[in-house]
């Protein structure tokens, strides 16, 4: 299976999924729909499933669209979406499986950023590579989304559901919003040696307009302060060591940053 990036609006991100022995496709997040009409043209595939992580608008926005152009086509979300989902004919649980060309993809409920949000997680064909994971808005790189639905609590569980991956995982996530979370996060963890290489990095590659997406959730685990709720860095400092509440802190924090 390839993943095929394109940027669209100001910092999303839709993800084509080709798999080229079969001759199809599937999208991620379809905030619009000619981008992934031209590129599934482009790669000569039949577009068979729409994954949709949450009922935003920036990420449902070409649904319809692509339906129309593609009628047999699935389009998957949370059971606890439906009606929110436009064209929504798949109404999935946490655990659930998707079969997709020689693919399968699990689903995991992800509550917080929205009451529905799910993610999708393609485990490694082979054990020495890493599985696919599309997180939509809840884990970004260097970051987490906003709590517009959800409990800290919640959150926080859905986090450790993702965390709980092998550190091999490409995490693609749906904006651009790297730069901004890392130089969040060097506030918080200024003694994350790492943390701050990576922030290096991710400067001098939006300098020059790159991607930072995918990030690995090895790297995540080690310098998100979002996946690091119960180091002793930021628990002591931020929550007492009580892991909601340094959570809680940190994302109260970001949203006035």
């Amino acid at each position: 299976m390839n993943v095929h990036r394109l940027p669209v609006l100001r910092d999303n991100y839709i993800f084509v999924l080709h798999c080229p022995l079969m001759g199809i496709a599937a999208v991620v997040d379809p905030a619009e729909a000619e981008p992934v009409l031209d590129c599934v043209s482009s790669l000569g595939a039949q577009l068979v499933a729409i994954f949709n992580t949450h009922h935003h608008w920036d990420h449902i926005g070409g649904n319809l669209r692509l339906w129309q152009a593609f009628p047999n086509l699935m389009i998957y979300g949370s059971k606890q979406d439906e009606g929110r989902i436009p064209g929504q004919s798949v109404f999935l649980a946490d655990g659930d499986s998707i079969d997709f060309g020689e693919r399968v993809a699990l689903t995991i409920s992800v509550p917080g950023h929205t009451d529905g949000h799910i993610a999708y997680y393609f485990p490694p064909v082979q054990p020495v590579q890493g599985g696919e994971l599309f997180c939509g808005d809840t884990l970004f790189a260097g970051g987490c989304g906003r709590l517009f639905e959800g409990t800290p609590e919640e959150m926080v569980d859905s986090l450790d559901k993702l965390r709980r991956l092998p550190d091999e995982t490409r995490v693609w996530c749906a904006h651009e919003y790297t730069l901004n979370n890392l130089r969040f996060a060097v506030t918080v963890d200024p003694h994350n040696s790492e943390l701050y290489g990576r922030l290096r990095v991710v400067e001098s590659a939006r300098a020059r307009s790159q991607p930072t997406i995918p990030s690995h959730l090895g790297v995540e685990k080690r310098t998100n302060p979002f996946l690091r709720w119960d180091s002793p860095d930021l628990s002591c400092q931020f929550g007492g060591h009580d892991p909601i509440r340094t959570f809680a802190k940190l994302r109260g924090m970001k949203d006035q940053f």
